[in-house]
C-alpha cells in the first residue's frame, strides 16, 4: 500500500509553496498536477518520478474528476507515494475534500498539505488586505459559479448583506451579473472592487473600480483572476508593493 499527499501548491509564485509541500514532491514516485500549478515546482521531483497532468481546462479539455480519483487509488494500491498537486489550497474550491473522501473509503493512507489560496495571496500582492481594522472585520471566500441556479438570487442576497469583504473565485465571465445582483440586493454601487489577474506571478495585473463600473474597467481581464469587493480595496493605491517592486526592477533593466 502506498500513500497520497494532497498538496496545496500555492497561487502561482513557486516560492509560496510550503516546506512540507516541497518534501511531498521530493518523496513522490508519482505526481498528479493541475493546470494552475507552477511547473517550476516539478523540478523538486526525483528524475524518475512519473508526472501525470490532470488539469481542468476551461475549453473543456479535461480529465473527469472520477478518472482522477481512480488514478489516485490505482497508483496508491500499486505501492506508489503520490503527490497530488493542486493550485492554491486543496480544500478551498480545489476538490481536495472529494479526493480525500475517496481515499478514506478505500482505506488508503493520505495526508493533506494546506496551501496558500489565491483569495488571500492575489489581493495581498495587489496591496489589498482582505481584513483591516478600519475597513473590514469579516471576509468570505465564495465561488462565482452557482451549483443550484434556482438559488442564485438568495445566494447573492446573502452575500450582499453579509461579509464586508468578498473574495470571489471563478467569477470573471459572470462579473457583470454578479455586480448587478450585489447592487440589487443592497451592496452600495460605490463599493470599491478590484480584479487581480494571475496574482503573485510576473504577469500580474490589477484593475480597480467600483461595483458599478468594475465590469467595464476590467472587461479585458480573463481567468485566472480574483475578484475582490469591499472597502479594503482602497488600500491598493497605498500599499501596492508588488507592482512598485516590479516597476522598479523593469526600470533598472
Amino acid at each position: 500500500m502506498g500513500k497520497v499527499y494532497i498538496v496545496g501548491a500555492g497561487p502561482g509564485d513557486p516560492d509560496l509553496i510550503t516546506v512540507k509541500g516541497v518534501k511531498a514532491i521530493e518523496s513522490a514516485t508519482v505526481i498528479l498536477y493541475d493546470r494552475l500549478v507552477n511547473k517550476a515546482l516539478l523540478a523538486y521531483a526525483k528524475p524518475n518520478t512519473r508526472l501525470v497532468y490532470c488539469g481542468k481546462d476551461p475549453s473543456g479539455l479535461s480529465i473527469p474528476q472520477e478518472e482522477i480519483n481512480a488514478l489516485l487509488v490505482s497508483f496508491a494500491n500499486k505501492g506508489h507515494t503520490v503527490a497530488r498537486l493542486k493550485g492554491g489550497d486543496p480544500f478551498l474550491f480545489g476538490r481536495g475534500g472529494e479526493e480525500a473522501e475517496v481515499l478514506a473509503e478505500q482505506y488508503i493512507p493520505f495526508e493533506i498539505v494546506p496551501g496558500i489560496t489565491s483569495g488571500i495571496a492575489a489581493p495581498a500582492y495587489a496591496g489589498i488586505p482582505v481584513t483591516h481594522r478600519d475597513y473590514s472585520s469579516s471576509v468570505a471566500f465564495v465561488t462565482g459559479v452557482n451549483k443550484a441556479k434556482t438559488l442564485k438570487e438568495d445566494y447573492w442576497k446573502h452575500l450582499a448583506l453579509g461579509p464586508e469583504t468578498l473574495c470571489i473565485y471563478m467569477g470573471v465571465s459572470r462579473l457583470p451579473e454578479i455586480s448587478r445582483l450585489l447592487i440589487r440586493h443592497g451592496r452600495p454601487k460605490a463599493t470599491p472592487a478590484a480584479l487581480v489577474y494571475q496574482g503573485t506571478s510576473g504577469v500580474q495585473q490589477t484593475a480597480v473600480g467600483t461595483l458599478e463600473n468594475i465590469a467595464e474597467v476590467a472587461k479585458d481581464f480573463k481567468n485566472p483572476s480574483m475578484i475582490v469587493v469591499g472597502e479594503v480595496v482602497q488600500m491598493h493605491d497605498k500599499i501596492s508593493w508588488f507592482q512598485t517592486m516590479t516597476e522598479k526592477a523593469a526600470a533598472q533593466q
